[in-house]
């Protein structure tokens, strides 16, 4: 009879194969994997460097259009979507003061026997209306006088009427349109040339958007055009003129539409998808029957039936406000007398800042925590030369903690007004935010090289007004200061 352990497995038997069932995979597959997961972390990793760091904002929007997901790898907005605060929340009498602040300005010789100062003092007190509108200030203007025939439009529209009617100072008809005027849809990044094209088509012109872009922002990702841009390649480049203001009203836009006068404002937008920019936008018609404004956008398009997007004079208002009410006005030189009557004050640019500081106080009263009006007041300030009370105005709208992160995109009085008092390392600390923000942004660099010349470093100067020049070689500014340096 055979032994048990001739028979049966021992116990180092099933020792034995219970340690190979559970032995190490080879050192090859395990480094293998290591190396796979890895090289997916790095593939990660560089995808999203590659999309932030390399490519351009046009060029991310592609993507974007292509595989909607990739739009989760933007950079992220500041949080709260708001403009950091660089200034202490103390010491803020220097601001309120200007709330009862006289300007003390003497006023330039009247227009067309229109009253300036007498302007600049209705604009702090609303006018009553037959309709409740969300104008702010109304500002009563001057008698249109017929100096040049009106340009040739269909029987139906009412503006002969208005023109022949100078002796009625109030009369805004209930509606109005301009006929004429072509659609440009916008290709990247390109409101400002789209718009102005479209204002200058209705006077014949045949160049495209890109012609304009090519005078106005060379770079394309170049973030700002500022209005006095738009109105200066108009002067430069056609056979009509134009004149950009700030201080405007919803009455002075309808009269100007009446008087088919094509009209640009520089408002803010929150498209879909989008969050708070800056857009400038063709007025096309208003409508009093239904209180809305209607625009030729070069963003949004033409609006149902081809009449023009559609927005209330509430909401033109409240963000035609983030800009001061800038607007731009193009018109042939033989029209100018009628424009001048219809203008009044805003025919000189002193006068129009005194205007758009006083609506700007009178809403920062009403509304102290108005970073806008704050703003506003600043920037009138800084182009009536007051640069310690703009700053402080300035200030105050920092203060607040409510100004857009992209607020210094496109307006760069706070700059100015900083530079001109002293305060460099305020100017320096915008300069950084920017920066971080938008290298694109020509002014920016501006800016860091006069503070970079004043502190003496006139190698690091040159630096920064190449590089403005590099963005947009039309900048004069920066030309006229790498000159001086050199």
């Amino acid at each position: 009879m055979p032994k048990l352990h001739d028979t049966q497995p021992s116990r180092a038997y099933y020792l034995k194969s219970r340690n190979d069932g559970l032995r190490a995979p080879p050192r090859l597959l395990f480094w293998g994997l290591i190396l796979f997961f890895a090289l997916v972390v790095l593939g990660i990793a560089g995808v999203i460097f590659g999309f932030r760091e390399i490519l351009q904002p046009a060029q991310q929007q592609r993507v974007i259009d292509q595989l909607p997901f990739m739009s989760i790898l933007r950079n992220p907005t500041p949080i709260g979507g708001v403009f950091p605060t660089i200034v202490s929340p103390a010491n803020e009498e220097a601001a309120l003061s200007l709330l009862d602040m006289p300007l003390n300005i003497p006023s330039p010789t009247a227009v067309s026997g229109s009253p300036p100062m007498e302007l600049a003092t209705a604009a702090s007190a609303p006018t009553a209306t037959a309709r409740p509108t969300a104008t702010k200030t109304m500002i009563p203007l001057p008698a249109a006088t017929a100096t040049s025939p009106p340009r040739s439009a269909p029987a139906a529209q009412p503006t002969a009427a208005v023109e022949a009617d100078a002796g009625s100072l109030s009369a805004i008809p209930p509606s109005a349109r301009i006929y004429g005027v072509l659609h440009h849809q916008q290709t990247w990044n390109n409101c400002g040339p789209a718009t102005i094209t479209m204002a200058l088509s209705y006077y014949g012109w045949t160049r495209d958007q890109a012609f304009a872009a090519s005078r106005l922002k060379p770079n394309r990702e170049d973030k700002n055009v500022s209005p006095e841009e738009l109105a200066g390649f108009v002067e430069a480049e056609s056979n009509v003129k134009a004149i950009a203001r700030m201080g405007g009203t919803l009455d002075l836009l309808k009269r100007l539409v009446a008087n088919e006068f094509p009209v640009v404002i520089e408002t803010a937008a929150m498209f879909e998808a989008y969050d708070w920019i800056g857009h400038y936008r063709a007025l096309v018609a208003y409508d009093d029957a239904y209180d809305l404004f209607y625009f030729f956008d070069s963003f949004l398009g033409v609006g149902d039936a081809a009449q023009g997007v559609s927005i209330s004079y509430a909401d033109v208002d409240a963000n035609w406000q983030a800009f001061n009410r800038s607007f731009i006005v193009v018109y042939e030189p033989q029209r100018e007398g009628l424009l001048r009557e219809l203008l009044g004050a805003y025919w000189e640019e002193t006068e129009a800042a005194q205007i758009a500081f006083e609506t700007a106080r009178q809403e920062a009263r009403r509304q102290p925590q108005s970073a806008f009006a704050w703003f506003n007041m600043g920037s009138s300030l800084v182009a009536l030369g007051r640069y310690e009370e703009a700053a402080a105005a300035f200030d105050q709208a920092n203060r607040t903690g409510q100004l857009p992160w992209r607020m210094h995109w496109y307006q760069f009085g706070p700059f100015e007004a900083y530079f001109q008092v002293g305060r460099f390392e305020d100017v320096l600390s915008l300069v950084r935010i920017n920066q971080n923000n938008a290298r694109e942004l020509e002014e920016t660099y501006y800016w860091q090289g006069r503070v970079q010349e004043a502190q003496g470093n006139p190698q690091a100067a040159a630096a920064s007004f190449r590089r403005a020049l590099g963005y947009n070689p039309q900048f004069d500014a920066a030309r006229e200061a790498l000159e001086r340096l050199n």
